[in-house]
């Protein structure tokens, strides 16, 4: 197994080398250089503790306003797509449960990754795939704003689809794998 900081190391290449390289998110950029970017590595294998540890999260966001976003890496649970997506379902109702539903928003990613009606091996699943299952924990009103100056934010997803796409699946999986090493 891995320790923190190559895994941090690899998620970071990722960042810079996919989702910046690739403009799946036209926002990461600028965080990235202010450093505002937290990441965790949580080694639970226990879906309670990871949501647990998810809660943690919103709250260092609550007392550090310098953090605007956070990827909790999970580098040795969720493998299984399946699982993942039970995490998530989890995480979300805690987000309710604790009332940070309209302050903190959840993106996810994974590195098996699909689309609903997506075949597996679609490039356009890697728009969400990641070195890692993580969950990205992003401030609601920094994203608001975000997408007022964005001219049209709401065809993000189908352009990243079409550009991976374009790319192709030898393409995407290469960016994927080179962040590994």
């Amino acid at each position: 197994m891995l320790n923190p900081e190559e895994i941090i190391r690899q998620t970071q290449k990722w960042i810079n080398d996919v989702v910046i390289g690739c403009n799946f998110c036209p926002f990461a950029a600028k965080e990235v250089k202010k450093g505002t970017v937290h990441y965790r590595v949580e080694r639970t294998t226990d879906r309670k503790m990871a949501v647990q540890a998810f809660i943690e999260e919103c709250k260092k966001l609550d007392s550090e306003p310098s953090i605007e976003t956070t990827l909790l890496i999970f580098p040795a649970a969720f493998q299984k797509f399946e699982a993942y997506l039970d995490l998530l379902h989890f995480a979300e109702r805690a987000l309710k449960k604790e009332r940070y539903e309209g302050i903190y928003q959840i993106a996810s990613f994974h590195p098996a990754y699909q689309f609903g009606g997506a075949p597996l091996h679609d490039p356009g699943n890697y728009t969400n795939r990641s070195p890692y299952p993580m969950l990205q924990l992003l401030r609601e009103d920094s994203v608001e704003k975000a997408l007022e100056r964005y001219p049209d934010p709401e065809g993000i997803p189908e352009r990243n689809i079409a550009f991976a796409r374009k790319k192709g699946l030898a393409h995407m999986q290469a960016l994927l794998k080179a962040c590994l090493s």
